[in-house]
């Protein structure tokens, strides 16, 4: 059967979306005006288009080619990546914000799937072969940012501005108690025990320098909203670094645990968020940030919090 050629032209009253002027249009079903979208039976000002919610101005001109008699069936929607969400991606890297409870990479002891496995397979649906190399890790139960490299002179060269203190890192925390400097610097050297225990070691005793520094944001019951800047990036710095001074993250049952519970934090992992990311793009020299919302475990303590 001819397909049938309807058309309008968007007037100037209220604004209205794409796929409910197709459904005006055509009768079909939202299901069916998707499908219309997916298999390139509308234009918009004669070029195809197939965002169903696109706000259309006054004026333009939406067209839907299609057989009355025809069921049109909308493609199948990929599913969400478990784990994280991509916060940008080009050919050379991407930057996801993970979720807590999953570790970046495999440790020693091997076991469950990690970030850097599940963003290896979000890429490989679109490009057989590909794979996510990681630059920098963020702990099991912490949240946030991170990127990884597309091959491994992107990742050497991301890693490097880690090495030399470029990369701008910003972390929002909530610790126990009331802090009461409303801004300061740790500067320490952390060691490990034989039980894998991060912690600061004293004058003329080996260890790695770990520089935070951290401002208050806000003070809560119980408990204090910062955000911490990392000079230097150690494992679990700034979970030590703050419980060590009688303030440990919420949540934390490695640090101060007889400190970090709070009847109010309902969160599964840390309250611990990596929040921003900065560093100059390796291919392009731009200088990109990137930022990953709070959770919302985060937006509910904070909101019942003060």
């Amino acid at each position: 059967m001819a397909l049938v050629v309807t058309e309008c032209t968007v007037d100037s009253g209220e604004p209205r979306r794409l796929d409910q002027i197709v459904q005006s249009l055509t009768g079909r079903s939202r299901s069916e005006v998707r499908g219309l979208l997916d298999q390139d039976c509308v234009q918009l000002n004669g070029r195809i288009c197939k965002k169903p919610g696109l706000i259309i101005d006054p004026g333009s001109v939406v067209t839907v080619k299609h057989d009355p008699n025809m069921r049109y069936r909308e493609a199948p929607r990929e599913r969400p990546p478990a784990g994280f969400r991509v916060l940008f991606e080009d050919e050379h890297l991407i930057v996801v914000d993970k979720a807590p409870g999953i570790l970046t990479v495999q440790t020693d002891h091997g076991g469950k799937k990690t970030l850097v496995d599940a963003v290896t397979d979000y890429l490989r649906r679109r490009h057989r072969g590909a794979k996510a190399i990681p630059v920098h890790r963020l702990d099991r139960d912490t949240s946030g940012v991170l990127v990884l490299g597309k091959n491994a002179r992107i990742a050497e060269e991301l890693m490097e501005q880690f090495r030399i203190r470029k990369a701008e890192r910003e972390y929002a925390a909530i610790v126990a108690g009331k802090v009461t400097r409303e801004q300061g610097t740790f500067r320490t050297y952390m060691a490990t025990s034989k039980r894998l225990q991060r912690y600061s070691v004293g004058p003329g005793e080996q260890g790695e320098l770990a520089i935070t520094h951290y401002r208050v944001v806000q003070h809560l019951k119980g408990a204090t909203y910062v955000r911490a800047t990392l000079e230097t990036g150690r494992r679990n710095q700034i979970r030590v670094h703050f419980s060590e001074v009688g303030h440990p993250v919420l949540g934390d049952d490695r640090y101060r645990s007889d400190l970090s519970h709070h009847p109010a934090w309902k969160g599964k992992g840390l309250a611990l968020h990596a929040a921003l990311l900065g560093f100059d793009h390796p291919v392009t020299g731009a200088a990109v940030r990137y930022e990953a919302p709070l959770p919302k475990e985060f937006e509910r303590f904070l909101r019942g919090g003060s």
